[in-house]
């Protein structure tokens, strides 16, 4: 509009204010300007540009996960202590969402913009996202990468990872010390990183016990309640179990296949045992052994780290929360004749 009015974006914004005594002639030129481009004012923009609070912008799968809820939690948390306002965004793990959304949250200038949890990370993601990255630099922002491993060595992204594989081998090891052998996985996702570092160290805590894998025990599955249920109630509909202990992905997946176990008249720990994953909410309602991840932690971690790199600069600090086993009441040992 300035352009068109022949004055400089400084006039055109005092004189729309009403706060700039321009002439006569300047302030019938951007008028007709106004007219003509049928301007209206942006009232959000404006507000953006004159406030002083900086922001701290999250994009998670779900609001309504307890794990998101929770990492979410960390976020606001930290940004309140650092006296920076959150923006949050959603995107139901669809990675051209995710994209999408980065993109729009750069355009607000946060300070960081963190990227939490599961993502279907092919190359073509990956090559964009390492863009935006790029991009969010730039500006004087960061792209911060939250329980999800790295892009790249050369993506500026600070990272913040939990432990999943670890966590996996523990979960799995209590299993197989307790002398299970056909232990049911739920919740393989070829492609998504969390569940893909959680299969990796079931698969490891397999091999470091001398027990082949069968990929026939491995059950594609997303991560909620349900999912859990029909996996479990459709290996049940296939005939007799033939599994003795069931690894479930996250704690949801884990009450859905006790659920279907129960309604089948199989008890657990009685019948078939179960570990699951994150220690949340119904983990200890159902008295479940799970591995403990540090929701919270994970997202107050990743503004401290952000808002010190912008501070410090250098490289892209990354740093790796453990993880560890919460012994319950879901799992029994097997006698050598059970086994």
């Amino acid at each position: 509009m300035a352009e068109h009015a022949g004055v400089s974006v400084a006039t055109v914004s005092r004189i729309l204010s009403g706060n700039y005594p321009a002439s006569p002639a300047t302030r019938s030129r951007v008028m007709r300007a106004v007219k003509e481009l049928d301007y209206v004012a942006n009232v959000h923009a404006r507000a953006l540009a004159g406030s002083k609070h900086k922001s701290i912008a999250i994009i998670v799968n779900s609001v309504i996960s307890p794990h998101y809820a929770h990492v979410a939690q960390g976020v606001q948390t930290m940004a309140a202590e650092a006296g920076r306002l959150c923006q949050i965004g959603t995107t139901g793990g669809d990675a051209e969402r995710e994209l999408d959304m980065v993109r729009f949250m750069r355009e607000q200038h946060p300070e960081a913009v963190i990227l939490v949890g599961n993502v279907n990370a092919d190359d073509e993601y990956r090559s964009r996202m390492s863009r935006y990255a790029h991009a969010l630099e730039a500006i004087g922002s960061r792209l911060v990468l939250c329980g999800r491993p790295p892009l790249g060595p050369d993506v500026p992204a600070v990272v913040v990872e939990c432990d999943y594989t670890g966590g996996a081998f523990a979960a799995t090891s209590h299993l197989l010390s307790a002398g299970h052998r056909r232990i049911l996985f739920l919740g393989q996702r070829p492609g998504y990183t969390t569940a893909e570092a959680r299969i990796a160290g079931y698969r490891k805590a397999l091999a470091a016990h001398g027990v082949p894998n069968d990929p026939d025990l491995e059950v594609d599955g997303t991560f909620e309640r349900h999912e859990g249920y029909r996996m479990t109630r459709e290996r049940l509909d296939a005939g007799t179990p033939d599994f003795t202990a069931v690894f479930a992905c996250n704690d949801q997946i884990a009450a859905g296949a006790r659920q279907a176990l129960l309604e089948r008249g199989l008890g657990v720990p009685d019948d078939v045992s179960m570990v699951g994953f994150d220690d949340l909410p119904p983990a200890m309602d159902i008295d479940l052994t799970t591995i403990y991840q540090p929701h919270e932690e994970l997202g107050r971690t990743a503004v401290r780290l952000a808002l010190e790199h912008a501070e410090n600069g250098g490289p892209p600090p990354r740093t790796v929360l453990g993880t560890h086993l919460v012994i319950r009441g879901s799992v029994r040992p097997l006698l050598p004749a059970q086994r």
